[in-house]
């Protein structure tokens, strides 16, 4: 089978491999679609051991299987169902008792292949309303965003909302949050493209300047940078909620007296619990009509290289690999 391997700065060559073996419980994937995710950018700059890809729909390819040819997304976190994580549902968080905790595409191999192998209970069906190239929203797009806003709505309920950053995961979260009745919504944004995108969705776009007046009741921080984590410290309303999803290495912000002078609560979302799966669904078919518009381009394997560099210079949504 033929996948990308990434070497750092940005050089992607696409290569054969052995096809995966399956090992107990576990199915091997035929990839059909692979979404392109900022997080994507660590493996990409600086060289990844396996391959990446964390963002997949495909289907099974185990021939014999009960489950042979099922439309499939995979679950990234390996859960072992057990512990005491996966007993209270919170199967995102599971260590195996361990403190080990293995990701799909990330300490395991991903979706910039044409095969990969998955537990099978990491496996989610896609129902057949639902295409290939809309599925993987369902995983972070919409499943990450969706369950920061749901840890939030246990604190804020409604509100002026701030989102820092429109690529794909700010994006999502827009969708989210007019589903759930947050706003208004302004969005700081720096590409032009991006920014435009956001409005057409309702939001505002507005400056860094202005929004630290703002006093929102919610922020989303999405960048993962430390200018937007320090913006959303400062911008965030007295007992409001700021919803980190963006991932960074290191942080490194100032506690100012605007920060220090209030209460207020900081919310991770790093995936999302099985269980949110059903919610998500119906998450996408209410706005299937925006989600569709975000999947701006695709390329196979061999274009994936140049797919990358456009998404880096701002100029995607929600790019994806894509095999017939």
């Amino acid at each position: 089978m033929r996948v990308a391997k990434f070497h750092g700065q940005g050089r992607i060559t696409i290569e054969e491999a052995d096809d995966p073996r399956p090992a107990e419980n576990e199915v091997v994937v035929r990839v059909a679609a692979c979404a392109l995710c900022g997080s994507d950018f660590r493996p990409w700059r600086q060289g990844w051991p396996v391959t990446s890809g964390h963002e997949i729909a495909g289907r099974i390819d185990q021939p014999g299987h009960s489950r042979h040819g099922e439309r499939v997304v995979v679950y990234i976190p390996v859960f072992c169902g057990t512990c005491e994580a996966c007993r209270a549902g919170r199967t995102h968080l599971c260590d195996h008792g361990t403190g080990v905790r293995q990701l799909i595409g990330w300490q395991r191999p991903g979706g910039y292949a044409e095969k990969l192998t998955a537990p099978e209970r990491c496996l989610l069906p896609v129902p057949d309303d639902i295409p290939d190239r809309l599925a993987p929203l369902l995983l972070d797009t919409i499943g990450t965003t969706a369950h920061g806003v749901r840890l939030a709505r246990r604190i804020v309920t409604s509100g002026k909302t701030l989102v820092l950053g429109a690529g794909p995961i700010g994006l999502g979260a827009i969708i989210v949050l007019n589903r759930m009745g947050f706003g208004p919504i302004e969005v700081v944004e720096p590409s032009d493209y991006r920014a435009h995108f956001a409005e057409t969705l309702g939001v505002k776009r507005t400056t860094p300047e202005a929004a630290t007046a703002g006093r929102y009741s919610m922020v989303i921080e999405a960048t993962g940078k430390d200018p937007a984590r320090q913006l959303a410290l400062e911008a965030v309303a007295a007992e409001g909620a700021i919803v980190q999803l963006g991932e960074s290495d290191a942080w490194s912000i100032s506690e100012t007296r605007s920060v220090r002078l209030k209460d207020f609560f900081l919310i991770r979302s790093f995936y999302f619990p099985i269980g949110d799966y059903e919610a998500n669904l119906d998450l996408l078919r209410a706005d299937r009509d925006k989600y569709e518009r975000l999947v701006d381009a695709q390329a196979d394997l061999d274009g994936l290289s140049e797919l990358f560099n456009s998404f880096a210079r701002g100029e995607r949504l929600k790019p994806q690999l894509a095999l017939s």
